[in-house]
């Protein structure tokens, strides 16, 4: 579906490239997480796929056609959410769908239905400048997706949400999945990452330094081992035992036979964990 290849890109005057080599491949139906801190190239690799800038080196292809090679067809075919939400503020949120609805060839979805579904139900007819950072948020969700795209580039989609919320929005975007979008995910938060990507890639000062699914790349990495808090006496006591040791596997076999057991958890490495051993550095640096 898509391929990206040798990709790199350097703003005028910056001192190191934005983007360095950066390959992948992305399927039908595939939910892509790119994930990175602050300033990684994340959302410069999104312009780039997207055509907002042009590439210094390598291509980005779409079943096999580059960017440069696709007209106008292609862009009723994509759908954008940007980290920043750019919405007319004088219009209201329904005017704000009705007019980007309207840019397209597409039939679009029931808009009201739809900011109903993203919980602006109450603020259709309210204009976009009182909105808060999350319904502005929301509001560019449910614009990129109104004309039923075949391909979402999204940028931080629950950046600034409440939980419930944000729920609510990662279920939108596995039902555009299930649906057989395309969706590609540019976040710094691991969490949406690990819940909702089928894979993510790692990208660290404009690299890709790791691409898997989040299973592979927290067993590969992680530690395999498990806490467990039980009771002797009236003490609680809390031990951490590998998995990978057959007399700490042994040992907890006892516990569980033996001992009551309060609480038992395996501990398994976090994206964010993962990223850090990979390349030295945070997920919020």
């Amino acid at each position: 579906m898509i391929e990206v290849d040798d990709l790199g890109y350097r703003y005028p005057g910056a001192p190191a490239p934005a983007l360095r080599n950066v390959s992948f491949r992305i399927g039908r139906g595939e939910i892509m997480g790119c994930l990175g801190p602050s300033g990684a190239g994340k959302s410069t690799l999104q312009n780039v796929m997207i055509g907002l800038l042009q590439p210094g080196e390598g291509a980005a292809r779409y079943e096999g056609k580059s960017l440069q090679r696709l007209g106008k067809d292609f862009f009723n075919r994509i759908g954008v959410s940007f980290e920043h939400p750019n919405l007319y503020p004088r219009l209201t949120g329904l005017e704000n769908l009705h007019y980007h609805a309207g840019l397209y060839a597409r039939e679009p979805r029931p808009l009201e239905a739809l900011l109903e579904a993203v919980g602006l139900g109450d603020a259709i007819h309210r204009r976009a400048e009182v909105y808060s950072k999350g319904m502005k948020q929301r509001l560019v969700f449910a614009r990129a997706i109104a004309h039923r795209p075949d391909i979402l580039y999204l940028d931080e989609p629950t950046a600034g949400l409440d939980p419930g919320l944000a729920e609510r929005i990662k279920e939108m975007i596995r039902a555009e999945r299930d649906r057989g979008a395309t969706v590609f995910l540019t976040t710094h938060d691991m969490h949406v990452a690990d819940e909702i990507c089928d894979r993510v890639a790692f990208i660290n000062e404009g690299r890709l330094v790791a691409l898997d699914t989040p299973r592979n790349l927290k067993l590969a990495h992680g530690q395999r081992s498990v806490g467990v808090e039980y009771r002797q006496g009236n003490a609680t006591r809390r031990e951490i035992l590998s998995l990978g040791d057959r007399g700490e596997r042994e040992r907890l076999g006892r516990l569980i036979s033996e001992a009551v057991v309060e609480t038992l958890h395996s501990r398994e490495a976090t994206l964010g964990q993962v990223f850090l051993k990979l390349t030295g550095r945070g997920l919020t640096g």
